[in-house]
């Protein structure tokens, strides 16, 4: 399985999370359970560390998220949105290994896929703007 991969399985991950009732663990244990593709271990690593990282640090993470944003709230943007940007966070705050660059990229790649038209270059922007920030 391809990083690319890895991270997709992690935005569906913290994009849904909120919408079910069972704790981090228990839904990545189910998530992992139905795998057909399993990952490797360094990816699986990598799920459970961006994922764990997310909700772990949520509400500090969307304070810095919120600070990013202008004229907008976390409440009012797509949740589908939201689930990238904290996924890019968490890779920045938590993956010393990937260059913010690949982060941002990779963000904007899932915006295409997932999101709207208008949503790449917000992505890219709130992104943009929050590895500006001192």
């Amino acid at each position: 399985m391809s990083r690319k991969k890895a991270r997709d399985h992690a935005f569906k991950l913290i994009f849904e999370i909120p919408f079910h009732g069972m704790s981090v663990e228990e839904r990545l244990e189910l998530y992992y359970a139905q795998m057909e593709d399993k990952p490797s271990e360094r990816d699986w690593d990598y799920i459970q560390t961006v994922v764990g990282a997310c909700f772990s640090h949520l509400d500090e993470m969307d304070k810095k998220l919120q600070g990013t944003l202008k004229n907008w709230t976390l409440e009012r943007l797509p949740k589908v949105s939201v689930a990238i940007l904290r996924l890019a966070l968490c890779e920045l705050e938590q993956c010393s290994d990937i260059p913010y660059q690949v982060t941002i990229n990779e963000a904007v790649e899932l915006a295409k896929t997932y999101g709207d038209e208008d949503t790449p270059a917000f992505i890219n922007g709130v992104l943009a703007n929050f590895v500006q920030q001192p």
